[in-house]
């Protein structure tokens, strides 16, 4: 049998409903009708995507690893398929913050006088991916530790750390601060897109409470609050100052790694003009 696009439609729709009922119901189908296409593609990849034992269905290991290729799939040919995206064929990028720090107004700039016929777009996706592993983009601004397989990379500059304090605390009026003056404080956290974890304190002096947050405006209005304090990288403080939050520098940690990821599948023809700009722009990043 040959995997068709029906079959992939179908198994996100189940994936994301968590039930076959609200699944065919937004497919127009019926439910023995996305049961027999679910269970073809299953026996086509030789493996269980979903398990059926629990009243709301759940993925298996194997049905989380193959959604994101699956969604990866389709929005590929959806892409292909967009007559408003055949001419000209813009360069989606995505970021989960920040961008391209202090230098992005100047990068979006240069890009657009040396490539006028292929316009750039930034996204701002708050994923682990900044959008790459689903499709959403050609290409990511990433910041941290990239994880996710199947993904080439080039380095850029590293970003120091900052803390986001509020703006009256006590520690607003220091020139620069230590993990350890954060010890005492609750710390909001990004699971989503987030750079920093308690795992950031030795055992010895980490928090001992945090807050999690689901985005960088989530983030920023918690510090604003006295909720929280933070901590995150220069780019931050640059492109995000938000009324209540100050940043000051931290000392003691180690910099934030920054690439430009990209699927290693033949991608936008334009993506390595975009590394040779960052490049100049921004200058290389550490090799290895």
């Amino acid at each position: 049998m040959t995997i068709e696009l029906r079959h992939l439609r179908c198994f996100l729709a189940v994936a994301e409903e968590g039930n076959i009922t609200r699944a065919a119901q937004r497919l127009h189908l019926t439910q023995p009708a996305v049961s027999r296409t679910l269970r073809q593609l299953e026996q086509r990849l030789g493996f269980r995507l979903v398990d059926r034992s629990t009243h709301h269905l759940l993925l298996t290991p194997e049905g989380h690893a193959f959604r994101d290729k699956a969604a990866a799939a389709l929005a590929a040919v959806d892409d292909a398929l967009d007559p408003a995206r055949l001419v000209p064929w813009p360069l989606r990028v995505g970021h989960a913050w920040a961008a391209f720090g202090g230098h992005t107004a100047d990068l979006l700039r240069r890009w657009e006088q040396r490539h006028p016929d292929t316009p750039l777009e930034l996204l701002r996706i708050d994923d682990h991916t900044a959008g790459l592993a689903t499709g959403r983009v050609d290409v990511a601004v990433l910041r941290g530790p990239v994880r996710a397989t199947g993904l080439a990379t080039a380095s850029l500059p590293s970003e120091e750390r900052v803390a986001a304090v509020p703006t009256d605390s006590p520690l607003a009026c220091r020139d620069e601060l230590t993990l350890a003056d954060l010890t005492g404080e609750v710390v909001a956290v990004n699971p989503v897109s987030g750079v920093t974890t308690l795992d950031l304190w030795p055992p010895a002096i980490r928090p001992a409470r945090s807050l999690r947050v689901a985005n960088t405006d989530d983030w920023l209005a918690a510090i604003a609050a006295h909720r929280a304090v933070g901590i995150t990288t220069s780019a931050t403080r640059r492109l995000h100052t938000y009324p209540g939050v100050a940043f000051v520098p931290v000392t003691g940690a180690a910099p934030i790694p920054v690439v430009l990821a990209w699927r290693r599948a033949p991608g936008h023809p334009a993506i390595p003009d975009l590394v040779a700009l960052a490049h100049e722009v921004l200058g290389p990043g550490r090799s290895g």
